[in-house]
């Protein structure tokens, strides 16, 4: 923007026409402030995902291109117990908490910019009691010439500041901006959670279900192991079998512990989200429940639509749109600045005489401050500021990036992970077929041993691979919703502190999220 030429002070005569005159330049420059003004950057983004050939939709019909449904995306997994996880976490999870902290910081530094703006009035008053040592004496009395005395006063002091080249304006754009960039940090932190609720709840459905696989594999190789002692003892087996079969039953139940382990660090993990200890949720979790499933695909809409969902993304463009007014407040401090001051005081011996007897004092005139040499100081923070908004647009650029890859990425994984599944499911029935075969051959001796072990173990494998992959299709369609921009969509108070002075931290949610958990161990 280009500067006003200043005022020719010479043309001002008295005092009086130089407040007039600041008066009028306040007034033709009220709107102006120097630096940059922002606008959004206007990315050249691809019209359709580049994995239009493998889209979600796994009948091969043309991709789906209307903006994608979001809301509430995790309810179509059709299962209540995670609904209400995700409800208690939303109110109990602890940096969603400090993300809603940090929104009331952001929203008081906005108030505190904007007050900057505004004049400033300060009220002082003093009382004092003294003796100027005049008392005197005559005769053989003491005569009281004068003897102590009060004096009360009562002051008024005014001050503005005109702002004439917009510091203190970029200052609140500055501080708007930051408050929109910590409301989207709060929407980013409640994507990752939801999605990070969903992705262990899955997981620990998922090691659920491989234990039950484990257990009911192993009792039926130990099953195997007893038919072959039995067959040793009529002399139509050997003692290798045996061996060989007890081993194969001990290998199957040496995973589950391992499965166990894992099974109850997922659900630890899950508690902590919650904000509560890790053991909350472990009479709830063990009443096992079928891996969770998505139904539908979901439409990706076009690339564009991640600068409107993406809150990473909208962070990035309101941090840019931050450090680009921050340009401005750094250039104003490099121009002169003109306030408004003035002062009014009454004082007297009585109090009830402030506002009648009293003798009144009072003055108004502005203030000039004109930096003159700093060395460059200013200079270079500008420099600054321009620098530091380069690095904010390459860091917008990059979350866009990043955005468009994280979609394209969990497409191409869904689709392919469902291939995959279909694969595991066809090979798990023929291991199962094959099973059954070799089991029915070896008890009427037309098999070896060694063809039941292996039918076994490559059932056991496959069912346990595909098990692993149902997992899979989940997680990959909750990285699709999350890379879409997919979290909560509810209202979230930002406005009731975490701690009351008075009563100290507040428990209210934690205890919310327990009696959910609480009602659903029934």
């Amino acid at each position: 923007m280009m500067i006003p030429p200043r005022p020719n002070r010479g043309i001002l005569g008295g005092p009086v026409a130089r407040l007039v005159g600041a008066g009028l330049l306040a007034g033709l420059l009220g709107g102006c402030a120097v630096g940059p003004d922002y606008q959004a950057p206007k990315l050249q983004l691809p019209g359709s995902w580049g994995a239009t050939k493998t889209s979600l939709i796994a009948n091969g019909s043309e991709p789906d291109n209307r903006p994608p449904d979001l809301a509430r995306w995790w309810e179509r997994l059709n299962d209540k117990t995670l609904n209400g996880l995700v409800e208690a976490a939303v109110a109990g999870n602890l940096d969603v908490a400090t993300a809603k902290a940090r929104v009331r910081q952001a929203r008081a530094t906005r108030r505190q910019a904007l007050a900057a703006l505004a004049p400033v009035v300060t009220g002082n008053g003093a009382y004092t009691r003294s003796d100027n040592g005049s008392n005197v004496s005559a005769g053989s009395g003491d005569i009281t010439v004068a003897g102590p005395f009060d004096s009360f006063q009562l002051g008024l002091d005014a001050s503005w500041e005109l702002d004439l080249f917009g510091e203190n304006r970029r200052a609140a754009e500055a501080a708007t901006y930051g408050l929109d960039a910590s409301e989207e940090t709060l929407r980013n932190t409640l994507l990752t959670l939801v999605g990070d609720v969903t992705t262990y709840y899955v997981e620990a459905r998922g090691y659920q279900a491989r234990i039950a696989l484990a257990r009911r594999t192993a009792a039926s190789q130990r099953e195997t192991a007893s038919l072959t002692r039995t067959k040793l003892e009529a002399g139509s087996a050997s003692a290798v079998d045996v061996s060989n079969a007890e081993g194969l039953a001990a290998s199957t139940e040496a995973d589950i512990p391992n499965l166990e382990s894992s099974y109850q660090q997922t659900v630890n993990q899950l508690s902590i989200l919650l904000g509560q200890p890790p053991s909350t949720l472990n009479d709830l979790m063990k009443r096992s429940a079928p891996i969770p499933s998505p139904r539908q695909p979901v439409p990706r809409g076009v690339p564009a639509n991640v600068l409107l969902s993406r809150p990473d993304v909208r962070l990035a463009e309101r941090q840019l749109a931050q450090s680009t007014a921050q340009i401005g407040q750094a250039e104003a401090a490099r121009y002169p600045d003109i306030s408004l001051v003035g002062d009014v005081s009454t004082s007297s011996t009585k109090l009830g005489d402030l506002a009648k007897s009293s003798s009144i004092s009072w003055s108004f005139g502005p203030s000039l401050s004109v930096p003159i040499f700093n060395a460059g100081q200013l200079k270079a923070a500008v420099d600054y500021a321009q620098a530091y908004r380069d690095e904010s647009f390459l860091a917008y650029r990059a979350a866009v990036l990043t955005a468009l890859q994280d979609v394209e990425n969990a497409s191409v994984a869904l689709h392919f992970e469902r291939r995959r599944s279909r694969s595991l499911a066809s090979s798990a029935s023929s291991y199962r077929k094959a099973t059954t075969l070799a089991r029915t051959l070896y008890q009427s001796g037309s098999t070896s041993f060694l063809d039941v072990l292996d039918a076994e173990r490559s059932l056991y494998s496959a069912e346990d691979s595909y098990l692993q992959s149902q997992v899979a299709i989940t997680t990959d369609y909750i990285l699709l919703n999350k890379a879409l921009g997919g979290g909560w969509t509810g209202q979230v108070d930002t406005r009731t502190p975490e701690v009351n002075d008075e009563m100290g931290p507040r428990f209210v949610k934690g205890d919310w999220a327990k009696e959910f958990i609480v009602s659903n161990r029934q």
